[in-house]
């Protein structure tokens, strides 16, 4: 007869063997807590300093300065004027897998994760000081926000390795401690990030609020009824400042304080000039109507809008500074170290090329660069449209280069002829009216040139003039419409193109932004039902 089997009895479990089952995705997350950690303690206090001495900022900032000029157009190209949103998203996934190491590393050797968190912060440190307009001061947000981290990190990492027969006596229904500690800890991170963002908003609208603007010595002309198309789904004629397109090199906006703002004229000049912002508003102002224009925009795109603008010519402060022969060329600075260069005569011709203050009405928002920008008709903006101004330096094109002409983009940046078609928008389906019409509109441009015509082709069809509205100026843009009687049902391909007041029509030519704008004609697929 057999004996009878033993049961088998298995080792009692040893105290740690629990944690360490699910230690490692443990000690992930509070890497990733005290990474929060770091931008909300360092974002906190670049409250106090500036917003380019938080890292986060100052990170993102030095990416944009060296991304190429087509990758930049391709992020711009995707996700328009949600381009800082994506980077910035990107940067925190990024920051989050790194963090995250830090803390899977230190599972096990607590001091190698705390030194990945110490060279993150250094790395920060380095791009904060790196900025132009950044001072050693600035680097006291990174530094604390560091200090700050590492002890939360080796703190985070013992809850992560403690049993939880150890660091709880609740039911086993409730949630175990170390869960409720990093998980309070992303929460609070997280909110306390989020606090600041909000903070530094309100902070720059009220300083903008508190703003009064000037009555203009030289008011715009009234703009006719008729300049806007009566046509649903036509864009305003005048874009709302919060539907305003906003492509800059800026990460976060600047906080600029009017009251220490000052802009300095100088570099080629008799006489340098030096104006505070009281100084500038007690100039004669000269209100007028301009559209601006992305040199990013694709054709058919939407990085373009007219408002009303409010300043002091610029030719008005450089015949007083003396411009010296041989310059050709003035370099404007921002605050977050930006530059632009603009054509000499553009800034002394008879345009209106303003150093700008008030916007459709109202003060400059912060990020359309509150207090002080400029505005100059007939250029892309990125060689005239310099925000957050401080500097303007008359010079020559063979001695400087400004930030993205150095980086293969040309260096004068005319605004091309342009078009495109609004109604309908593409793969739109359109019903006939009553009398088997549709009509279709659309905006077009020629900043400075001004527009005289716009045609439109259906399908293979011939060109047919469209109706234009009202010219307020041949700085704005022009819209117009064009009534497509006994349209045939079914699916059409409308294609438009402008003609300026030179008489040139709009090239059919297809070029990409770079490194001078994009170019062709701009088509739409829709359905007549």
């Amino acid at each position: 007869m057999a004996a009878p089997s033993t049961p088998h009895t298995a080792h009692p479990p040893r105290p740690d063997d629990g944690p360490r089952d699910h230690l490692p995705w443990w000690s992930v997350l509070a890497g990733i807590v005290s990474g929060i950690v770091l931008l909300a303690v360092s974002g906190a206090l670049s409250l106090v300093f500036s917003s380019s001495s938080s890292p986060l900022v100052a990170v993102g900032s030095a990416f944009v300065d060296i991304v190429p000029g087509s990758l930049k157009d391709l992020v711009i190209g995707l996700f328009g004027t949600r381009d800082k949103l994506v980077l910035g998203i990107s940067m925190l996934v990024v920051y989050a897998v790194l963090t995250g190491a830090a803390g899977l590393l230190g599972a096990r050797r607590p001091v190698l994760g705390a030194l990945i968190l110490v060279a993150l912060g250094a790395f920060a440190g380095i791009t904060v000081g790196a900025r132009a307009q950044n001072t050693a001061a600035d680097l006291i947000p990174t530094l604390l926000g560091t200090a700050v981290a590492v002890p939360s990190l080796l703190a985070l990492l013992r809850v992560a390795r403690a049993s939880p027969a150890r660091v709880t006596t609740a039911p086993p229904s409730a949630p175990p401690r170390r869960a409720v500690i990093l998980g309070s800890g992303v929460l609070a991170a997280i909110l306390a990030v989020g606090a600041q963002t909000v903070a530094g908003s309100r902070e720059m609208a009220r300083r903008a609020a508190q703003f009064v603007l000037p009555s203009p010595a030289h008011r715009a002309r009234r703009i006719p009824e008729d300049a806007q198309i009566d046509l649903a789904g036509m864009p305003p004629y005048l874009t709302p400042n919060d539907d305003f397109y906003r492509i800059d090199t800026a990460l976060a906006v600047p906080r600029v304080d009017p009251t220490s703002w000052q802009l300095r004229i100088g570099g080629m000049v008799d006489h340098e000039l030096t104006l505070d912002l009281g100084q500038l508003l007690a100039e004669p102002m000269t209100e007028t109507h301009v559209t601006l224009t992305c040199v990013s925009n694709t054709v058919g795109g939407d990085l373009a809008g007219n408002a009303t603008w409010l300043g002091v010519p610029v030719r008005r402060l450089l015949e007083r500074a003396g411009v010296q022969d041989g310059a050709d060329m003035v370099l404007s600075r921002s605050i977050d170290g930006f530059t632009a260069s603009t054509p000499l005569e553009a800034l002394t011709d008879d345009r209106d090329a303003l150093i700008a203050v008030g916007m459709n009405g109202n003060p400059l928002p912060p990020e359309h660069g509150y207090p002080v920008r400029m505005v100059v008709p007939g250029l892309y903006g990125y060689v005239s449209a310099t925000k957050w101004l401080t500097e303007m330096m008359v010079t020559r094109f063979a001695d400087d280069t400004a930030y993205w002409t150095s980086r293969g983009w040309s260096d004068r940046g005319p605004i091309k002829t342009a078009s495109r078609i609004d109604v309908p928008r593409a793969r739109a389906r359109l019903e006939r009216d009553g009398e088997g019409a549709v009509v279709l509109g659309g905006t077009a441009w020629a900043q400075h040139r001004g527009i005289t015509g716009v045609q439109v082709r259906i399908d293979d069809g011939a060109w047919k003039d469209a109706r234009l509205g009202a010219e307020v100026s041949t700085d704005t843009w022009t819209q117009w419409a064009l009534r497509w009687p006994d349209a045939e049902p079914g699916e059409h391909t409308a294609t438009v193109r402008a003609i300026d007041s030179t008489g040139e029509v709009q090239t059919a030519e297809q070029a990409d932004p770079a490194p001078n704008g994009a170019s062709g004609w701009h088509s739409v697929d829709f359905t007549v039902t």
